[in-house]
């Protein structure tokens, strides 16, 4: 059992496990969050059936709910009739899809890389480029589409919580887009070593107050967040940034980043012929790995792989790896594996990238490590720094330190796979946000590489 962390004294004692299993919605996607079913081939834990959707408590097998103060509640259940309403209506999905062509630059492009490929000397390797989108990451594709609920809804205000700050500056974007008022709560050491990011967003308009509480990293800046919603939630709607969070947000979000999923399928059966033969992305809430993952859960011949942050080692308890070193419990409204110590507490997380350093993850995460559809796997700062050099030099990418992370595993299994195997790397993001943070690190004079960050 885990006490549940949840701002404004409303932390409670909740089973870690969650009795029954979801059934299946029988929800249609439609649209732009069409894709082909997947199904399941092989045994995982327990022989079950796959269950992609929520039931109607907002769980996925065991994992999700909503663990809320009544005072959210009905903002939840505003925000999922929102959704229900408006996710098939044709002039909402001609809206967004309409954006996200024309604002945000979608389809990314799926690329080649050759370099990492001859240097490897295994499987070809194959970026699904998020950092080309507008703003330079994947989060762009969920605020679009929580903007444009939120106006439909009549919500003036908008909150976000942001670790690296690029969810914080894609909130800012489409805030500034659509005329709302924004305010961004991020952690204070964030705010640190995210210095550009936290310009771009008061470039754009948005109030980012920083947070002192606990580590100064993304969990803090989330219970902030989420005590603001709280006291405003009649003309506030809170852009949740990842798959985390109560119910419905970790369906909303997926959906919106499944996008990504979709498109790397068309263009790898374009390129390739076929299905890639494995997937890789990183996890810390883990949007961009089940925005990529959704098309090819359960699909035969298709290994799934989530690299978490293991920061400085997952020995030393200095890291944010919650699939591979948490247990089931809540934090921020939902049950999933949670970082804890031995009666409940959470602990801090670790991770030289910002958008890895959360104690918890998304609830689909939790039920698909369970049942054996997606590998999870953790790689060190250490190894994310030489990855992220690596990639820099070879392809001329310059990756987010969150990226860096998948693409140090990829080299490994790029082996494993062997030649005439195609891989495909989720490349989250770009990387000059986290500019200063390498130059701390490997001794460069971090002034200039701050400056040079900003040099676009």
């Amino acid at each position: 059992m885990v006490t549940s962390s949840f701002p404004g004294g409303f932390g409670r004692r909740t089973s870690a496990r969650r009795s029954g299993s979801s059934s299946r919605t029988g929800w249609t996607p439609r649209a732009l969050w069409r894709v082909r079913p997947a199904r399941r081939t092989g045994s995982g834990s327990g022989g079950s059936s796959l269950q992609q959707e929520t039931d109607k408590t907002g769980y996925f097998g065991s994992f999700g709910g909503r663990y809320v103060p009544e005072t959210l509640i009905h903002a939840l259940e505003e925000l999922e009739e929102a959704y229900e309403r408006y996710k098939g209506d044709p002039e909402f999905v001609e809206e967004l899809e309409g954006l996200s062509r024309d604002f945000v630059g979608r389809a990314t492009p799926f690329m080649f890389a050759e370099r990492l490929t001859r240097k490897w000397g295994g499987a070809n390797v194959w970026f699904k480029r998020e950092d080309l989108a507008h703003t330079g990451a994947h989060k762009i594709n969920n605020a679009l589409g929580q903007i444009l609920l939120a106006d439909r809804m009549g919500k003036s205000r908008i909150i976000a919580e942001t670790g690296a700050g690029q969810h914080g500056v894609a909130t800012a974007t489409v805030a500034a887009l659509y005329g709302k008022e924004c305010v961004v709560y991020m952690g204070e050491e964030d705010t640190r070593r995210q210095a550009p990011n936290v310009l771009r967003m008061k470039l754009l308009g948005a109030e980012v107050r920083p947070v002192t509480s606990g580590s100064g990293t993304l969990k803090a800046a989330l219970n902030e967040a989420i005590r603001d919603w709280v006291t405003n939630v009649e003309d506030t709607h809170y852009i949740i940034g990842t798959v985390a969070g109560p119910a419905p947000y970790p369906r909303i979000v997926r959906d919106l980043q499944a996008v990504i999923g979709r498109e790397t399928e068309a263009q790898a059966r374009e390129r390739l012929g076929g299905d890639p033969d494995a997937v890789v992305a990183c996890v810390g809430g883990g949007s961009n790995a089940i925005g990529i993952f959704h098309p090819f859960v359960g699909r035969e011949g298709v290994r799934l792989v989530g690299v978490e942050a293991a920061g400085r080692g997952l020995e030393t308890g200095e890291h944010g790896a919650s699939l591979t070193g948490g247990a089931p419990g809540v934090l921020h409204g939902s049950l999933s594996y949670v970082l804890q110590t031995a009666d409940g507490q959470i602990r801090e997380a670790h991770s030289i990238s910002a958008g890895l350093d959360y104690p918890s993850v998304g609830p689909e995460h939790a039920y698909l490590k369970d049942e054996g559809l997606v590998e999870y796997v953790s790689v060190t700062d250490e190894e994310a720094l030489e990855a992220f050099l690596s990639c820099s030099r070879l392809e001329g990418i310059i990756p987010a330190l969150e990226s860096a992370h998948a693409i140090s595993y990829a080299e490994g299994l790029a082996k494993e796979l062997g030649p005439g195997m195609n891989m495909v790397v989720n490349m989250s993001g770009r990387g000059d946000k986290d500019i200063g943070v390498v130059a701390e690190h490997l001794g460069i004079d971090a002034r200039e590489a701050e400056e040079a960050s900003g040099d676009e």
